[in-house]
């Protein structure tokens, strides 16, 4: 009797414990994922206090996110807003001052660079467009870049010339409230579903408001980075995806050889496969190449990944890491902000990415901070 109750005691106890060893290996479930109203909320409640339509926006940008599988964290959501507020202050398809007499000086720039008249195409635009004004009245007229595309494109269609001197050259390089590339927002659509019906074209799309923020948010967040801070985000979206990347390579190139380069974050001579013609960084990266064991061929075929997060698990990126900061004996920073100057003719100041980077930077820290202080994060 003793013997069998100490034996269903221990029992007992083994059971027990086996049913604790079950309980612990059982994984901890997954937070679930926030509600899409809670999110639109948020972003609502962090827009600027003057913003027309915002739950409109809200839900443009929450679509944007969830399409591209971006999470709806608050630094993310933060990051959308400020470079947002500092392109467009939330204006779908904001004036730009002075428009009508930056259009003309680009007609006027093309058709020197074809060898054509400025009468001619002064002539040319002097014709009805198909609203009965003539091109010369809506240009003078114009104040948005959707108004200026749209006259472009009548023109190319409509004008002798118009193809030869801006077919596939609209001056109209960016568009939308993130002011995004709208070469970026074609190549993009090419690859990626884009989740609207396209009314037109993809550069109509990003005239509006639910297009702009799509591709732009794709821009500024639809890529892998292995970034620290959203800063260099900020940077790339100014200079180009890996643009800070690419400058600490640039900068580990220099440390390595010795030649100074400029931080622009350009690794391959822009449109040039010849190579033959490398640019300053590739041939920087030559001079090193018996230190790094590879030859101009293996040089010239990682570099040209340098639009991707391919680049930085070459081997390329990774012996001139370990050479530079054998040299300079410590670590190298993996992302420095571009050193670039900023040209465009709206760009009626000094500007650089560096400036960009840190505004919007700074709008991007105020947001978080409203995050932080108010009472929805503080129930989280």
């Amino acid at each position: 009797m003793p013997f069998t109750y100490r034996a269903g005691t221990w029992l007992a106890i083994l059971s027990v414990a086996a049913l604790a060893g079950c309980a612990t290996d059982e994984r901890p479930r997954e937070p679930s994922p926030p509600r899409p109203a809670d999110v639109r909320a948020q972003i609502v409640s962090l827009l600027p206090g003057n913003t027309a339509d915002r739950a409109g926006w809200a839900v443009d940008i929450y679509a944007a996110l969830a399409a591209l599988g971006i999470t709806p964290s608050p630094p993310n959501i933060c990051a959308v807003l400020a470079v947002t507020e500092q392109e467009s202050t939330f204006r779908a398809d904001p004036a730009v001052p002075k428009l009508a007499r930056i259009a003309w000086d680009e007609i006027d720039r093309r058709a020197e660079r074809l060898g054509v008249p400025r009468l001619a195409v002064r002539l040319a635009l002097h014709i009805s467009s198909p609203n009965g004004k003539s091109y010369s009245e809506r240009i003078d007229a114009v104040t948005t870049e959707k108004e200026l595309s749209l006259i472009f494109d009548d023109f190319i269609g409509m004008v002798p010339m118009g193809s030869r001197l801006f077919a596939g050259l609209n001056p109209v390089r960016t568009g939308g409230p993130m002011q995004v590339s709208i070469a970026f927002a074609e190549r993009h659509a090419q690859t990626h579903s884009y989740p609207y019906p396209v009314v037109d074209s993809i550069r109509h799309e990003v005239f509006t408001r639910r297009g702009g923020m799509y591709f732009g948010i794709a821009h500024l967040l639809g890529y892998p980075a292995a970034y620290d801070k959203h800063l260099f985000r900020f940077a790339d979206f100014n200079a180009g995806q890996y643009a800070s990347r690419n400058a600490a390579f640039q900068s580990a190139v220099s440390h390595a050889s010795g030649i100074p380069l400029d931080l622009d974050g350009d690794l391959v001579r822009p449109g040039d496969g010849d190579e033959t013609r490398p640019g300053s960084t590739e041939l920087a990266v030559r001079a090193i190449g018996k230190q790094i064991d590879l030859n101009h061929g293996a040089i010239r075929s990682a570099l040209e990944q340098c639009d991707s997060a391919e680049f930085e698990r070459s081997t390329l990126y990774k012996r001139v890491f370990e050479l530079a900061e054998r040299i300079e004996r410590g670590p190298l920073p993996r992302a420095v902000v571009p050193r670039i100057t900023l040209h465009s003719p709206k760009i009626t100041r000094k500007l650089t990415t560096e400036w960009f980077a840190t505004r919007v930077d700074q709008r991007h820290r105020r947001c978080l901070a409203r995050v932080a202080a108010s009472p929805v994060a503080d129930s989280r």
